[in-house]
């Protein structure tokens, strides 16, 4: 019983986190929202006993993610000033959060505890290697069986990266951020680099 609980909590807050996804106007609170989607996907893995897909989105996909919001961070205007601001007024908010995440946690560990849920009767056809760690299974299937899918979704996250990058390589005023190729291979070696002689006292020329 606490299985199939824990199976719809997880499920509607993935679905409720995926359309804030879509529906923040701040990228900021998109990759929060989607953070959290993954989380809870996690739980859901959990459950029917797939240790290592879970921790495959908590240290794979939380993890870049983290990397992408620093990116967003770095490469979109952002007022820090209303950032602020915003986080005092949804403080309250995000301390109901935090507290739902806590019973989360609380509630996934007793139906972990208690057995993971058993969608079916198994086939045998994908039963795992004798003598094998989980690890070990997945990676005999997805390299032999799924191969090609495999490469192909390997594929579409390259092509995801390089529009990322496309996307966010803008102009900005004054050239910052961009780079002179062939400037760059035509730099006379001897003005690469300026030796200066600071007098003492008098700080350094900039």
């Amino acid at each position: 019983m606490i299985q199939t609980l824990a199976f719809y909590l997880f499920a509607a807050l993935v679905i409720a986190s995926a359309v804030m996804v879509i529906m923040a106007r701040n990228p900021v609170h998109s990759v929060l929202w989607l953070i959290l989607a993954f989380f809870n996907a996690a739980g859901l893995m959990v459950l029917v006993g797939a240790e290592f897909i879970a921790a495959l989105l908590v240290i794979v996909y939380v993890g870049a993610v983290a990397v992408l919001f620093l990116f967003v961070v770095m490469m979109l205007d952002i007022d820090f000033a209303e950032l602020r601001a915003g986080f005092v007024k949804n403080f309250p908010l995000g301390i109901i959060i935090a507290l739902i995440l806590a019973a989360e946690l609380i509630f996934g560990i007793g139906a972990y505890q208690a057995g993971r849920i058993e969608l079916g009767v198994a086939s045998g056809a994908t039963s795992p290697i004798l003598d094998a760690s989980n690890t070990a299974s997945i990676g005999a299937v997805l390299f032999s069986d799924y191969l090609f899918l495999f490469e192909a979704a390997g594929l579409v996250l390259l092509i995801a990266m390089i529009g990322a990058i496309v996307l966010t390589h803008r102009k900005r005023p004054g050239g910052r951020g961009q780079q002179n190729i062939t400037k760059q291979v035509r730099r006379n070696p001897n003005e690469a680099t300026v030796m200066k002689q600071p007098i003492v006292g008098e700080g350094v020329e900039l």
